[in-house]
């Protein structure tokens, strides 16, 4: 909270011509006495109890006329420092940070055994862990350190050194283009647990969440363990490995329903997979749905679902009063599945989505983006009310190993497939290590993400601690080369010295406390955030043109 305190000057004593003098936002110095305010009962409690009675004022700085500062002013975010000054929400909002760090650290702290702060180090290697890194280069030639993406080889270690519990908010660094809930630095709590599984790691964070909730938070504190949901359900029911699953909107497959003809009206594809979702209508005014949905499909917003090279969504308002309800593409047969399947009522939108029959992978399917979109829009506009409470669930189950794409870097191995997670992740039951002979594709991981209204707040994993598995691991399933394999010699040191099962997760701190406070984007929470896509900091003009000495000293050259 910001403090304010009243000033009273006497005229006798000359200090209320200076203080007329001094500019509005203007530093001073003030030398008086501190009194008790007059003002009594419900007045007292709006104000600050004290006030000065001023003998002298000094400025001690001068603010320039040539800046506008008022209550309604916004700053460009090259006057972050200003927006800063003059914005309490987002001062708050740094103070409420640092209680939300302070809670962790006393939570972590009070455990039995405690976890034990560690740093460690910024300055680390290049390894192909799954994103693009930032490399620092160094004066010797040819050498470059790498930022971590994150400290999870540094926290096997320290466990295979015989640190029983270890935790930091660690800094990470990832080159990826920036959205609402990403930067390419942040802050992560992170955590690691010897003679541990994933069950104890969950626990752990449960108790966590509790502990903020009920210190910090108006909202009750969740009660018992949190809910799982396995990654191939989340992806089913909600199209997305992170669902906000408090307004409903459950998807179903329906392919076999549909007559022939109504698929090759909405994919070019031969055998599809084709999900539908209901959007209700609260209002049972199906002129008031159509309208809203044509107008979202047109927006920014809608046009990209639109030009699917697998399809355009199918589009259907339920009209009592139409035949067929409006269903009349589907058949009778069809209609009357979908009316009981959906629970239909006037006015309700139905949306159909084909798509590629495969298995799942990555963090979302077509449907599941338009689905999350479309409720987005629709509260947006006030078609929908917002949700509201906190949904804490566990993901888990993941796939192991995931095809690799052109998008992400992954861990540069020649086997088509990337680790999910990392490939530090152990496979999570003994019939899934056979399968690493067999089919890796088919492998689970014992890897599990904290998601909250449609926000993953953490993931983590129990970890191979076997140096032998980690071994075949990059070299025979993810066949990466044996030059990228000696970048993790390292950690197969470590490992073969006898390290204890062992397994963590890592909070992104941002995130937590933007979702405590109900913003939008991590922004809202950091400091000094960065911008654009490219990541700048245009109050310090970062990342700056590198001159010709450095480009010398650093042995580079640019490329054309």
């Amino acid at each position: 909270m910001r403090h304010s305190i009243q000033l009273v000057s006497l005229a006798k004593n000359g200090a209320l011509e200076k203080l007329k003098a001094v500019r509005a936002n203007s530093p001073v110095a003030v030398r008086g006495k501190v009194k008790a305010k007059q003002a009594k009962g419900s007045e007292m409690e709006k104000t600050d109890p004290w006030e000065i009675q001023v003998d002298d004022i000094r400025p001690l700085n001068d603010f320039p006329n040539d800046i506008i500062m008022k209550s309604d002013t916004v700053f460009a975010p090259k006057q972050r420092f200003l927006q800063l000054r003059s914005d309490s929400e987002l001062r708050d909002a740094l103070r409420f940070r640092a209680q939300v760090h302070n809670v962790c650290k006393e939570e972590l702290e009070q455990c039995r055994p405690p976890f034990v702060e560690i740093e460690t180090p910024l300055l680390f290697k290049s390894t192909p862990e799954g994103a693009r890194e930032f490399l620092v280069p160094t004066r010797k030639r040819g050498l470059a350190y790498a930022l971590p993406q994150s400290p999870q080889q540094y926290k096997q270690i320290l466990m295979a050194s015989g640190i029983p519990r270890y935790f930091q908010f660690a800094r990470c660094f990832r080159d990826e283009d920036l959205r609402a809930d990403r930067q390419p630095e942040f802050t992560q709590l992170d955590m690691e647990m010897s003679f541990a599984t994933g069950e104890d790691v969950m626990r752990t964070v449960e108790g966590i969440i509790r502990r903020l909730w009920s210190t910090l938070m108006k909202d009750p504190a969740p009660s018992g363990p949190f809910q799982r949901m396995s990654y191939q359900d989340a992806m089913g029911r909600y199209g997305s490995d992170k669902p906000d699953t408090r307004f409903g909107m459950e998807i179903s497959r329906i392919e076999h329903l549909l007559p022939v003809d109504l698929v090759s009206k909405i994919t070019p594809l031969a055998l599809p997979i084709v999900e539908v979702f209901r959007l209700e209508n609260n209002d049972n005014d199906p002129a008031a749905m159509s309208e809203f949905i044509s107008q979202f499909l047109d927006s920014p917003a809608g046009v990209p679902f639109n030009n699917n090279p697998e399809g355009g969504p199918g589009i259907f308002v339920y009209d009592a009063k139409k035949p067929l309800c409006g269903l009349q593409p589907f058949g009778f047969e069809a209609a009357e599945y979908l009316e009981e399947l959906l629970e239909l009522d006037h006015g309700d939108l139905i949306v159909i989505q084909a798509r590629e029959k495969a298995p799942f992978s990555g963090g979302s399917t077509p449907i599941g983006d338009l689905r999350r979109a479309l409720h987005s829009a629709a509260v947006t506009s006030g078609f929908k009310p917002a949700p509201i409470g906190f949904d804490f669930r566990w993901i888990v189950d993941f796939p192991l190993f995931s095809p690799s794409n052109d998008s992400e870097p992954g861990q540069g191995g020649a086997a088509g497939i990337s680790s999910t997670h990392h490939p530090f992740t152990a496979p999570k039951t003994a019939a899934d290590v056979d399968l690493l002979l067999i089919d890796p594709t088919k492998v689970v991981a014992d890897h599990y993400d904290l998601v909250v209204n449609g926000v993953e707040l953490g993931g983590g994993s129990r970890r191979i601690h076997d140096a032998t598995v980690q071994e075949f691991i990059l070299r025979d399933i993810l066949k990466m080369p044996a030059e990228r394999l000696a970048d993790f010699s390292h950690l197969l040191e470590a490992l073969r010295a006898g390290c204890p099962p062992h397994a963590g997760l890592a909070l992104g701190f941002d995130r937590l406390v933007a979702v405590m406070l109900g913003k939008e984007s991590v922004r809202d929470v950091i400091a000094f955030p960065k911008i654009g896509k490219v990541g700048e900091d245009p109050m310090v003009k970062a990342p700056s043109v590198m001159t010709k000495e450095a480009l010398e000293t650093y042995h580079l050259q640019l490329k054309e």
